[in-house]
């Protein structure tokens, strides 16, 4: 019988190259369940499909005791209907049976229960139905998602790295300036003890980090970009502090004090950097995120509360405004409106919504007041599950990604070796062991793996993230790698390939009174938030047309919109709703309309204005024309 499986997503803390990744994943294959597991050193995280039994303990005690660690997070929900200590039992029951919760503690007092759990083992949302089968009601204090956590951390830390760095550079900038005066003819050194004096904070404060992570992979039997960097380092510090301990005053030696400050500052340079090109390539998934609102307006009992996202139940009546985000996946039950969901489906223009039709969470609500009945919340959104999409893509390895992992996982023994052979190769050939140690540090410090390792993440994290800024989702790293070859890409309607929005191209009056025709469109639209009024509207503000006042307008619900100027009634409707009490499309205005079709104009969204004494004039409202054509 074959156990079914479940995929994991941890965030994994100490990693700083290519071989720290392939250790891991090493580690984790070898726990039992664990069927695949994948390691992407940029955004530091780990994909795992293993047997829904598995223990995650299992799969944290592995990581630690490779030298890693796996992130863990602490989320607080407040508990409603527990009376006695039984209760605080079952809930701390239901809780903790659940894969990747590593610790509950539940307040009969407080009436609030703190999880902490593995980053990304499960979802708050989890959590809240698990309590719920036992009997209770959970929501989540933290409007946060784990992801916008780690944003927030990773921007803290860069920030941080980016002071180091700064301050390592002013340090060693000192040392670098009677090098750069070599060059222009002057000889001279700073004193020995002020270089010593620069080199040491450098060197054990701002590089203590090499040493950190240097000795776990040491304790662990293997090697990593960070024992290069300490080693090769540290072998310069100290060989400049033996030859200034045994030198004379007279004859001072040359002191290599610059190299150990200035190789530290560069790598540190490099993390940073690194860093940064990480954190903007989220800005992506942190744009999607955007689209979520924080708070929805729910109606229980006939009473409108704001309550936080997470406060929100299956079931709960969710009231959006005109204008508003839609802030659940969830049914209309009340309402008519138009809903621009063109971050889910591409289409350009609004779609009407009635009562019984679906509406997605983080869709922009137009002119109507809507009441939808939740049926998803949280990370089992549309939206959310498009974020995990993406963000998934950006963590899978790619085929070329594992060759470069291989490589990866036998070249910092090769590079100790080669430095070792390198050291005894000089000290033997000319017996002088400190310039065989000055070359044995340069191949340390110079074959860091880091590049070797982060180009491939990093540009498959670049390449997704640029291509969800421009609305296109690649569904795995695997696609992305062979995009390469497409030749041909075949649309199936035109709305993929506009600038999303519509645009007024024409607009054609019966007498022949353009202007005229606007002015009176301008009038009867001025205050409506549709789409196709906002395309009029932006005609008439270009052209600096006056428009007259209008009145009692009103809107008429999936047909268009009427008002009254000067008494006299106005109405625009769509030509798909044309009522024949208002008004009969003459043959002019049918003619019109076949013209600009056969000109490969969209006018299903034509627009025809009528006026009470039979005055006629038809807008055409088009959508914007294609962005792009695709070439074999």
């Amino acid at each position: 019988m074959i156990s079914e499986s479940r995929s994991l997503d941890l965030a994994i803390t100490g990693m700083t190259c290519a071989s720290c990744a392939t250790r891991v994943e090493t580690a984790l294959l070898r726990v039992p369940g664990v069927d695949a597991a994948s390691i992407n050193l940029a955004t530091e995280r780990a994909l795992l499909r293993a047997s829904k039994r598995i223990d995650v303990n299992n799969i944290v005690n592995a990581v630690e005791k490779a030298g890693y660690g796996v992130a863990a997070e602490s989320l607080e929900f407040a508990i409603d209907g527990m009376t006695c200590a039984s209760c605080v039992s079952r809930v701390e029951q239901a809780i903790g049976k659940l894969p990747g919760v590593l610790q509950v503690s539940v307040n009969l007092a407080t009436e609030t229960a703190a999880v902490r759990l593995v980053a990304g083992a499960i979802t708050g949302n989890k959590i809240a139905m698990a309590v719920q089968r036992a009997g209770y009601v959970a929501a989540q204090k933290s409007t946060g998602s784990a992801s916008a956590n780690r944003n927030t951390r990773n921007t803290q830390n860069t920030r941080r790295e980016g002071a180091h760095v700064i301050a390592a550079a002013v340090l060693s900038l000192p040392l670098v300036v009677p090098m750069l005066a070599e060059l222009a003819g002057a000889h001279w050194m700073l004193p020995p003890w002020l270089q010593w004096l620069l080199a040491t904070p450098v060197q054990f404060y701002f590089g203590a980090r090499f040493y950190r992570a240097g000795w776990k992979a040491f304790l662990a039997r293997t090697g990593n970009m960070d024992l290069l960097v300490a080693l090769g380092t540290s072998a310069a510090y100290g060989l400049s502090m033996y030859l200034w301990l045994r030198a004379s005053v007279v004859a001072m030696p040359h002191l290599y004090f610059e190299a150990s400050a200035v190789v530290i500052t560069l790598v540190l340079l490099g993390k940073w950097l690194e860093a940064r090109a990480k954190r903007e390539t989220t800005a992506a998934i942190r744009a999607l995120q955007a689209l979520c609102p924080d708070m929805a307006r729910v109606r229980r009992a006939g009473i409108d509360t704001d309550l936080p996202i997470n406060a929100v139940r299956m079931g709960d009546v969710v009231v959006v405004r005109p204008g508003e985000r839609i802030a659940v996946d969830g049914e209309v039950t009340a309402g008519e409106s138009h809903v621009d969901e063109s971050l889910i489906t591409g289409e350009s223009l609004p779609v009407a919504k009635h009562a019984g039709d679906r509406v997605t969470g983080g869709a922009m609500n137009g002119e109507g007041l809507l009441l939808v009945t939740t049926v998803a919340l949280g990370a089992e959104t549309t939206l959310n599950r498009i974020i995990r999409m993406v963000e998934s893509a950006q963590a899978e390895k790619a085929p070329i990604q594992r060759l470069v992992d291989r490589v990866s996982a036998v070249f910092v023994p090769v590079v100790l070796a080669v430095a070792v052979v390198t050291f005894l190769g000089w000290w033997t050939v000319n017996g002088n062991w400190q310039q065989g140690l000055l070359n044995a540090v340069a191949v340390l410090v110079i074959a860091c793996p880091c590049a070797l390792g982060l180009a491939t993440p990093t540009a498959i994290m670049a390449g997704t993230g640029v291509a969800a800024r421009e609305g296109i989702l690649i569904k795995d790293a695997i696609a992305l790698e062979t995009a390469y070859q497409v030749g041909i890409v075949a649309f199936d309607k035109t709305g993929t390939l506009t600038l999303g929005k519509p645009t007024l191209l024409a607009a054609v009056a019966v007498n022949g009174d353009r202007r005229g025709l606007l002015q009176l469109a301008g009038a009867v639209q001025a205050n409506s938030e549709h789409p196709l009024a906002r395309a009029v509207m932006d005609v008439v503000r270009q052209e600096n047309i006056d428009i007259p006042v209008a009145r009692d307008t009103r809107a008429l619900p999936g047909r268009g919109v009427q008002a009254r100027i000067d008494d006299k009634k106005f109405a625009i409707v769509s030509t798909h709703h044309v009522d024949e009490s208002i008004l009969a499309i003459p043959l002019f205005l049918a003619s019109a309309v076949e013209s600009a079709k056969r000109e490969g104009r969209t006018t299903s969204n034509g627009l025809v204005l009528a006026k009470a004494e039979g005055d006629v004039g038809v807008m055409l409202e088009l959508n914007c024309e294609t962005d792009f054509v695709a070439k074999g």
